[in-house]
């Protein structure tokens, strides 16, 4: 395989690689807000190796033909299973919420004489449900519900 020339087609892929390393650059504050949007306007519209090497060239520890593939970082194991949780309990206390607000609005209009506490049937049966898989996901073999 042949190194790459500065005149050589620079690939999407290559381009993502340098736009990694912008926003890196960036990060790390060798970037003003203005410059890295400039330069990656610029990069975007780059179709070689060689206007590729110009929005870097004055960025330290970047050669772009030994520059890896920047994988994506996997979210940490806390984080998915924050997510998980949050996914499943969110929408049964949305539920709840409003089955309680419209028990109590009925009981309010009818004088204070509130009806049976019908909302723990929707509440309690699903809640159950959701504790027991929550159980199961933070002790269980490692199987996801």
């Amino acid at each position: 395989m042949m190194a790459a020339g500065p005149q050589m087609r620079a690939s999407d892929d290559d381009r993502d690689r340098v736009a990694s390393v912008l926003r890196e650059h960036y990060a790390q504050g060798r970037l003003t807000v203005e410059e890295f949007d400039e330069r990656l306007e610029q990069l975007y519209a780059s179709r070689t190796y060689g206007e590729l090497a110009t929005l870097t060239s004055d960025l330290p520890d970047v050669d772009l033909r030994t520059m890896q593939e920047v994988a994506p970082r996997p979210p940490a194991k806390e984080e998915t299973e924050k997510g998980r949780l949050l996914a499943m309990w969110t929408p049964w206390a949305l539920a709840v919420s409003i089955n309680w607000g419209i028990w109590f609005a009925i009981g309010l209009g009818d004088d204070f004489d509130f009806p049976y506490p019908w909302p723990l049937w929707v509440m309690g049966p699903w809640g159950a449900i959701l504790l027991v898989a929550t159980v199961l996901m933070k002790f269980g073999d490692g199987r996801k519900p």
